[in-house]
């Protein structure tokens, strides 16, 4: 049987306001910021295109 976690209401509301706090930071990333961000994710494989 596999292994899953079920987030907490709490958790959820966490990871929400994370999501809307990165979110909010890339909109303020220039074109070269985002394609350095883009190729260090890319190489740690937290991006699989």
């Amino acid at each position: 049987m596999p292994y899953t976690k079920s987030y907490s209401q709490s958790d959820e509301y966490r990871r929400e306001e994370l999501l809307r706090t990165i979110e909010h930071a890339l909109t303020k990333l220039t074109l070269q910021e985002l394609e350095a961000l883009y190729y260090d994710m890319s190489t740690k494989s937290y991006i699989n295109d």
